[in-house]
């Protein structure tokens, strides 16, 4: 988890410090370069690097437990396609100006759309449900240009706090507001919804203190905090996705018909089956390389029991 400057050793602050050096110096010296050249080199950088850092590894792993009828070739192509996208999504954060103009008239289509323009004309509170797909800012910056009204989004602190400061700002320069994870945010996220405002929130992670739902057919710890807050403020539940298309730098926003308000496992579990059918649809565009598949108090896939 991070922590703030003070509760770290002086060891670890060096190497913070040189890190984040490295990085603001290697996203600087992309952002001299024309906006589709450096997005398609953070992707080449990425999917060049994740067979040294283990996250091809990865990769491999979760798809020998989820998806073990894959053919050698598919799965190349998947650890291949996997990291191009989240370095091509990492570069378009660092590009938020860049980003936003390439973004703000995304195609948005969609059966949900309907449900998104009604409830706006309603007054009611909208949460969008996306995962770490595509690159799910594209779907924000295009929703607020056709909302006219801002989306408030949860991020996480980065660990690194000389790097944290850059990532945040990039952030904002999306949108704004920005709930941090943690006690403020939620309280700043909740009064969001009371006043009928739009969140949105990533819901594809381990989250300790979760319910053992399935992904891909595979216990699954998933959080039911979203639909929780959803029933209590009688939020419109709207799963989103950003699917990257072709081009490796352009959008097509889709939401999907509004989750039916019934009971927060039911729900959450609607969320988690409603993406994994995206995904099948475009394997290389969600994140494989996260833990999503892990123990928890007992619950979720067991260590032994990883490929």
């Amino acid at each position: 988890m991070p922590v703030e400057k003070s509760e770290l050793s002086r060891s670890e602050l060096g190497k913070y410090y040189v890190s984040g050096m490295f990085l603001k110096g290697v996203i600087k010296a992309l952002r001299l370069l024309p906006y589709e050249t450096r997005i398609a080199t953070m992707g080449a950088i990425a999917r060049n690097l994740a067979p040294l850092v283990g996250f091809s590894k990865r990769v491999r792993s979760n798809l020998k437990l989820t998806c073990p009828d894959l053919t050698e070739s598919e799965v190349k192509r998947i650890c291949k396609a996997v990291p191009d996208n989240a370095g091509r999504a990492i570069m378009e954060h660092f590009s938020p100006e860049d980003f936003t103009e390439r973004q703000r008239f995304a195609k948005v289509t969609g059966t949900g759309l309907a449900a998104f323009d009604s409830a706006l004309a309603e007054g009611r509170p909208v949460m969008m449900i996306t995962a770490h797909f595509g690159h799910y800012l594209a779907a924000r910056i295009a929703l607020q240009e056709r909302s006219g009204q801002p989306i408030g989004c949860l991020y996480r602190r980065m660990a690194n706090p000389y790097f944290n400061d850059m990532y945040v700002d990039a952030f904002y320069k999306t949108g704004a507001p920005m709930f941090e994870q943690g006690r403020r945010g939620m309280v700043e996220m909740v009064r969001t919804l009371k006043k009928g405002g739009i969140i949105a929130i990533v819901s594809d992670l381990h989250a300790h203190g979760g319910e053992e739902l399935t992904f891909f057919g595979k216990p699954a710890v998933t959080s039911v905090l979203n639909a929780e807050l959803a029933m209590k403020y009688k939020a419109v539940l709207i799963p989103c996705y950003a699917v990257r298309q072709p081009n490796g730098v352009d959008f097509e926003i889709i939401l999907h018909e509004p989750v039916p308000h019934t009971d927060p496992k039911t729900m959450t579990q609607f969320t988690n089956d409603d993406l994994e059918a995206v995904v099948r649809q475009h394997m290389g565009q969600w994140f494989w390389i996260h833990r999503r598949w892990k123990t928890w108090n007992g619950l979720g896939v067991q260590a032994k029991d990883m490929p």
